[in-house]
Parts: C-alpha cells; sequence; structure tokens
C-alpha cells in the first residue's frame, strides 16, 4: 500500500501549479505598509474588499516594484482607470472653497 493512499491522499493525480506561477514571499516586510493598511481597511468595512480597492492596488503596486511578483498592467489585475475616484470639477472648471461662497452671499 502507499503512503498517500493509506492517509486518504491523493492516489496518481498530479498537482495543479498555481495560476499565476511561484512568488516570493516578502521576508523583508518590504510592503508591510501598504499591506497593514489594507487588512485596517478590510476589517473596519467588515470585510468588503470592493471599498478597499486603492489599498489592494497600492500593495499590488508595492509588490511589483520590489521585484516579489511579476509586473503586469493593473488592468489584467481587475483594476480600471474608473476604480480611481477624482472628484468632479466645479461649475468653470475651478475647485471653489467654502471661504469664497460665504463672501459672495455677502
Amino acid at each position: 500500500m502507499s503512503a498517500g493512499g493509506a492517509f486518504g491522499g491523493n492516489r496518481g493525480a498530479r498537482p495543479v501549479p498555481p495560476e499565476k506561477g511561484v512568488f516570493p514571499l516578502d521576508h523583508l516586510h518590504e510592503c508591510d505598509l501598504e499591506k497593514k493598511d489594507y487588512l485596517a481597511c478590510l476589517k473596519s468595512t467588515g470585510a468588503q474588499s470592493e471599498k478597499c480597492r486603492l489599498f489592494s492596488k497600492k500593495y499590488l503596486e508595492c509588490r511589483m516594484e520590489r521585484n516579489l511578483m511579476a509586473k503586469q498592467d493593473m488592468s489584467e489585475l481587475g483594476f480600471r482607470n474608473v476604480d480611481v475616484v477624482v472628484p468632479p470639477p466645479e461649475k468653470n472648471g475651478k475647485l471653489e472653497s467654502p471661504a469664497s461662497d460665504s463672501k459672495e452671499k455677502k
């Protein structure tokens, strides 16, 4: 009897490699800040990952910059340009401050 079969392991099935391949762990803690920010966001939002996409993106970018994962276009990882939240400009293309609003009303 083979050892795998005796303990209920795979019987002749070949292991499947991970989809994205092997990547090194962050042993030097180079992206700890980004990781902690992302995990804190997940905790504060009740694990709603869609609300933490910016933190996730920053973490993945950090890993790519430090060669902890293969460099890929962010769109291939599920991020689009519309994921970045940019406040729309005001009517005349300039952002108005609350102070300027109070002066106009007087």
